[in-house]
């Protein structure tokens, strides 16, 4: 049975998918005492909280998101140039519970999902986490958030994975044990996010501070019977977006969790002690969004500065009625096939491969996998991946010989 520690949703997956931190958590889990009594979450607003000694972080929080929310307003394809981002955050928001996959293994997976092998459930994951992502950004252009938002992001994240038949888009109606944390009874989670959905509608004195104490009430009430983290890590860049703090909803957190996710879990911990440790949470969450923000600049601007690197290669090797759509295929899909590619970008199948033999002659696409049998080859573009990632060596040790011609993919 799965259960998730404060946004870290463990399941029983065998221990070579687990990460070492996961591993540690969940001998605790096995070691430590349950709380005998159901933790009552205190309701919302909070009034113990000492707005004073927030000023600071609050200020470099703001600042921080700010910058980051102009590098995002000069991109002009926001979706496509960062969909190499949007796939890192899905990848670490499930390491974060325990799921181990790579971006390279997605980047393949998306190409060609009959590679995936043993991995392939531990992918679909991943997929899934984009495509609730995707769903409650399109139900937020019609509609604010609410309760049953939340609930289809999560039947979307459970479809045909582990946990799908835990109630998947229902809130739990029956108890449940997080390592030595005990979340309030089933009876009352109705309640406690109907307090939560008013609370997220609230004037607050600052919409940072209320977005974190929105991602920990959420976590301690644990409204799901599996999925709660991934869930919880997914209304942040949803509620930047919805109270528009963001021009779209592209803010990745889960590297700062998974980075620093000792504390993250003690810090949440400390709200259900005695201590009920508020100030220190909210503190750490606004140093989070603070470093994810920098660090997003500095990524959209090195994303932005291949682009038009690109853009003047295509102009000149590519025919013009092409180039752009080919050079937009390449940065939405990163890695494909070469019979997607021509679909993606809108090109003849002759015109595909020249295309193609270019590139790799040029050293800007590679071969991630060969051609085997039927197996079609699967190409990539390392600089988009470099670009954000520069610890993605994979696909850098990857053939770059220029693709062979090609019909049967």
């Amino acid at each position: 049975m799965g259960f998730s520690l404060y946004g870290f949703d463990i399941n029983p997956v065998s221990d070579h998918n687990r990460t070492e931190a996961t591993r540690k958590i969940v001998a605790n889990r096995e070691g430590t005492a349950f709380m005998d009594t159901p933790f009552s979450p205190k309701l919302l607003p909070l009034d113990n909280i000492e707005w004073d000694g927030l000023l600071a972080p609050i200020a470099d929080a703001h600042r921080a998101l700010g910058g980051y929310s102009v590098s995002l307003g000069h991109i002009p394809n926001p979706a496509l140039l960062l969909s190499r981002l949007t796939r890192q955050e899905a990848v670490l928001s499930t390491k974060i519970e325990g799921t181990v996959v790579t971006l390279q293994e997605l980047l393949e997976f998306e190409a060609d999902p009959s590679g995936a092998g043993e991995k392939k459930d531990d992918l679909q994951e991943v997929v899934n986490y984009r495509s609730a992502l995707g769903h409650a950004v399109g139900v937020l252009s019609k509609r604010g958030t609410c309760l049953n938002l939340i609930k289809q992001a999560h039947s979307i994240l459970l479809d045909g994975v582990r946990g799908e038949g835990k109630a998947r888009g229902e809130f739990r109606r029956k108890q449940v044990y997080v390592g030595s944390y005990t979340p309030p009874t089933w009876d009352k989670v109705e309640s406690y996010m109907s307090n939560w959905e008013k609370y997220y509608h609230y004037d607050e004195r600052d919409t940072l501070a209320q977005l974190a104490i929105l991602h920990a009430q959420f976590e301690l009430i644990h409204p799901f019977l599996d999925g709660n983290g991934r869930v919880g890590r997914m209304l942040i860049p949803l509620c930047l977006y919805d109270k528009g703090l963001l021009p779209n909803p592209m803010f990745y957190m889960s590297a700062y969790l998974d980075a620093t996710r000792d504390e993250y879990y003690d810090r949440l911990y400390a709200l259900s002690s005695d201590a009920e440790d508020w100030q220190g949470w909210i503190t750490y969450f606004l140093r989070a969004v603070t470093e994810q923000a920098e660090s997003g600049t500095t990524q959209v601007q090195e994303i932005m500065a291949l682009y038009e690197e690109m853009k003047l290669f295509f102009s000149e090797v590519v025919p013009t009625r092409y180039a752009a759509k080919a050079l937009n295929a390449l940065f939405s899909m990163v890695a494909f096939k070469s019979a997607d590619f021509q679909e993606i970008a809108g090109i003849p199948e002759g015109s595909t491969q020249r295309l193609l033999r270019a590139l790799g002659n040029h050293g800007i696409i590679v071969t991630a996998r060969e051609r085997r049998g039927r197996r079609p080859a699967i190409y990539a573009f390392p600089k988009l991946i470099h670009a954000a990632d520069p610890s993605a060596s994979r696909f850098s040790d990857a053939t770059q010989e220029p693709p062979a011609s090609s019909t049967d993919d």
